[in-house]
């Protein structure tokens, strides 16, 4: 997770389903999304925003800032752990992107100026006329996809 997503999570700034609005401010959930980079990128922990930078990818089919996450799901705990994950697959249909792309920003769509959450990395990949899909791990504390210890 990046920084900047951590200090907001203790000032309550996130809302990934309604369970989280009574201290949030907004009166529904934010909406998340995912972008894809390419290797050329320097996300990290240090990416604050998601600002539509030269090195996201391009290409028949791909949508600047990326696709709609779904959390379907409450974060959960154990005595340890909080966890969150996706409830589907991270997917973009019916794209050409031939240009190399390593990293996915997951960031909220719907904040002032679109906080990031997490930069995920992958071995390099395109795609031609086709789905790239990023499955989703188990929902809990050893394997979550956002997990606080």
């Amino acid at each position: 997770m990046t920084n900047s997503f951590k200090v907001d999570l203790f000032n309550a700034v996130h809302a990934f389903n309604a369970t989280g609005i009574p201290a949030h401010t907004a009166s529904t959930a934010d909406t998340f999304k995912a972008a894809l980079f390419t290797a050329a990128s320097s996300l990290g922990t240090t990416t604050t925003s998601y600002t539509g930078a030269v090195t996201e990818v391009t290409g028949t089919g791909y949508s600047a800032g990326g696709v709609t996450v779904t959390f379907g799901t409450a974060p959960s705990n154990t005595t340890t752990t909080s966890f969150l994950t996706p409830s589907a697959s991270i997917t973009y249909t019916t794209v050409t992107l031939s240009t190399s792309f390593d990293a996915v920003l997951l960031y909220i769509d719907t904040t002032s100026g679109k906080k990031s959450v997490a930069v995920y990395t992958f071995t390099a990949q395109t795609v031609a006329a086709g789905t790239f899909s990023l499955t989703m791990p188990t929902n809990d504390a050893s394997t979550g996809l956002l997990r606080i210890a």
